[in-house]
């Protein structure tokens, strides 16, 4: 039987301690959490706002939030970006 894995390749069913790797502490994010993490819509990178606390997917234009330093990735509690949004992350 073959071990199924995400997109990162890393085995399914692996489960993170969110301070082992770092996490996200006041306002900052441990770039190995950033590694781990992709879009559950699209499976794409995230990238991270420090100032709204959230995670954005470009490809699914969609913003996670992040609380109590925790981001919460599911589909229905995120936001859709605004065009303006979209275009201001694509360029940086």
């Amino acid at each position: 039987m073959q071990t199924q894995v995400n997109a990162t390749g890393t085995p399914l069913g692996t489960r993170y301690n969110l301070t082992s790797l770092g996490g996200v502490t006041g306002t900052a994010m441990d770039k190995s959490l950033l590694d781990i993490l992709a879009c559950p819509v699209t499976k794409g990178q995230l990238i991270y706002d420090q100032e709204k606390q959230e995670l954005i997917s470009l490809s699914a234009r969609l913003a996670y939030p992040i609380r109590e330093a925790i981001p919460v990735m599911l589909e229905d509690q995120a936001r859709e970006i605004s065009e303006e949004e979209y275009t201001s992350y694509k360029n940086k």
